[in-house]
Order: C-alpha cells, then structure tokens, then sequence
C-alpha cells in the first residue's frame, strides 16, 4: 500500500484546496448541502476566524500518490479549557475517502498535535464552531440535513468508533414535526394550551427587533440558565449570542421567533427561521459565480421547513405548560404563512425536556448524530 503523507495547509490556497476537498467526498451525494466557500475560508483563516480570537488551530491534507485523500483541522479552544479545566483537542472539518489507512493517519496526526500542545483527548467533530454542521451522522438519510444540521458519509462512524473514540456526550437529535400526522397530538396540546392561556399566568410574543440589545441579554440569560445541566455544556457569552443571531437577523420572521413570558420574568424562548438549506442546496457553496444566481432563484420558492433551533425554558418552569404555550402559538402562526413541517433539531438526547415536548406534538424522530471523544492522556 502507497504511504499516506500528511502536509500542513498554510497559504491561501492551500486553504481554498482544503476547503473544497469535501466537494470530491460528497460528488453523488444529493443529500449534501454545501457549505457557502466564503464563510468556510474566513473559518479556517487565522486573520479573520472568530476562533483565533480564543484559541489556535491548523489545517492539514492527507495526500497518497500526491492526490488529496483526506482532511483535519486540530484546534485548542483555550478559553474553553480554563474554563471548564479541560485538555481538549478538537478536530474538525473532517473528510475522508473510504479507505480506514487514511482515517487512521489522521486521527494519528491529529493526536500528535495534541500531545505536542500539552493536551489529553481528541474531541469532536466540530468545524471551529460548536453550532454549525457538527458531529458525526449515525440515522437518517433519506433527507437533507435542515439549517445549522451536519452530514457526513456512513463509513465514518466506523472509522471512529474503530480508532476507540467514544461518544463524548448524549447523542444529537433532530424531530420531524408535520401536523398532519400528529393531528391528535397537536389538537390535544392545543386543548390543554387554551386552558393555560385562560389562567393569565402565561403570555406569549414575538421578538421585538426595535429592542434588539434587550432582546439579546433575555436570551444570554436563557441559554445559560436552561442549558445548564447538559453534559459538555459551554456556557455563552453575551457577545457569542450577538454574533451567532445577527445572520438570522435579517431573515428571521420576528412573529415565529417567540418568547414565553411569566411573573414578571422571559422564562422561555422557541426560535423559528426558514430552513435556508432548501435553496443552500441548489447553490453549491457559492463556489463559482453563476452560483449566486442560481441561489437567487431558489430562494424566490417557497420554503416548507420552519427550522426550531433551540427549545428553551428556565428550569424552575418546566412542569408549568411554558413549553405547550410555545408550541401551539408557533403552529397557529406558522402554519397560514404556508410552511408544511417543523425541524426540531440541535437537542441532545441528554436533555429530557425537548424529546418529551417532541413526542407529545406527535413528533418522529429523523436524524442522529454523534460527537466523540477519544482520551489517551
């Protein structure tokens, strides 16, 4: 067998190649939605990447006979690891040709960088962002992923699981939630979320973009406050909410992005945005420019998916009907805008909350994925 020879990626274009090698692994894959070529260089590049803010990283190809074969990224999120006292490694924008010698080279490489910057465990796959396209896809192929939601080919799990990482955490889920076919289960939830609404104790609206700065420290204090007890939990800060909403800003309908309001205080926050992936798809990652126009013109359909990113709602107001208000007032106002279906993803299979809402609006389960951890310190 032909070595496998791992080289840094350091210039410009070295990065462009890094970056589009994943077009050669997904090629047949119809399911793939390309990530925009744009926004993945500005990642990975050390002058304009939000992760070189907090922490280092590099990228690096595998090549056999001189032909690219594989990539990784080896990163150290320093301010992730003081905080929560971890030496974690985490590699990221992993693609691989179907052959474990090349997995196997890279994870390689990538533990030697770590033990060489001092750390103990290969964690992820995270792309430099904890929130966009991570993990590794174990279930559910027989549709594209909805916004922010990874894919990856099905050989990768082995290759893992076959190197001896382990899943680091609860798995990743994603529910699919048509109301036609949860017809009884919707009507029930809207039955018992009439009697919540007559009591007055409860109120529900949509976000308010003239206060936008207010609207961003309600929900700072959400996502820390509800997501606390997740495993692998990284705490937000109020400057990481700002960056991470201001994309959906503009795109955002403020009427389905809700917030659930009780004595006095936001208790809970249950965000819908169009699932962009349905025209991302046509667009090929903007890669050449009659790319735009193809964009343009699948972005003039309309979209069927209202993609639910987050299901928040403060501990103490778990068992009191915050969660049924949330999900009734979106399907009242979603539904007459014409979207047909609700992605519920970015949950993990930790949290007891979300998939016990999910069931109870008759829900299916749709897709699963898995970050990993591998400790050898």
């Amino acid at each position: 067998m032909m070595p496998i020879e791992i080289r840094p990626v350091l210039t410009p274009r070295q990065r462009r190649d890094f970056v589009l090698f994943a077009w050669q692994i997904y090629r047949h894959d119809p399911l793939w939605v390309p990530p925009l070529l744009p926004e993945r260089l500005k990642l990975i590049d050390p002058q304009r990447g939000a992760w070189f803010q907090h922490g280092q990283a590099e990228c690096f190809m595998a090549y056999r006979q001189g032909r690219p074969v594989g990539t990784i990224c080896c990163a150290e999120d320093r301010a992730v690891n003081a905080l929560r006292r971890l030496k974690d490694c985490v590699i990221g924008f992993f693609e691989c040709v179907d052959d474990y010698a090349v997995a196997e080279a890279l994870f390689d490489h990538a533990r030697q960088w770590a033990v060489a910057h001092g750390l103990e465990t290969l964690y992820g796959p995270f792309n430099l962002d904890y929130e966009d396209g991570y993990g590794v896809l174990l279930e559910g192929r027989d549709r594209p992923p909805a916004l922010l939601c990874g894919h990856t080919p099905p050989y990768y799990q082995g290759f893992f699981e076959r190197y001896g990482f382990e899943a680091a955490r609860g798995d990743n889920i994603a529910f699919a939630i048509t109301p036609e076919d949860g017809a009884q289960e919707v009507m029930r939830l809207r039955r018992l979320a009439e009697r919540l609404r007559q009591r007055g104790r409860i109120t529900v609206r949509g976000a308010d973009l003239a206060h936008w700065d207010e609207e961003i420290d309600r929900v700072h204090l959400l996502l820390n406050r509800a997501l606390a007890h997740l495993t692998d939990h990284i705490p937000w800060t109020r400057e990481s909410v700002h960056n991470a909403l201001l994309p959906f800003r503009q795109i955002a309908d403020p009427e389905l992005v809700l917030f659930a309001e009780a004595d006095g205080q936001t208790v809970g926050w249950f965000p819908g945005v169009p699932n962009l992936n349905e025209a991302l798809i046509h667009a090929n990652g903007l890669r050449y420019p009659w790319n735009y126009l193809q964009l343009w013109l699948a972005a003039r359909r309309p979209v069927k998916c209202l993609a639910i990113k987050s299901v928040l709602v403060l501990p103490e107001y778990w068992d009191t009907g915050v969660a049924v208000m949330l999900f009734d007032e979106m399907a009242r106002r979603a539904l007459p805008k014409g979207y047909t279906w609700f992605d519920l993803s970015l949950t993990s299979a930790d949290n007891p909350y979300t998939p016990t809402l999910a069931a109870r609006a008759g829900a299916r389960l749709y897709k699963r994925d898995r970050v990993y951890r591998l400790r050898f310190g």
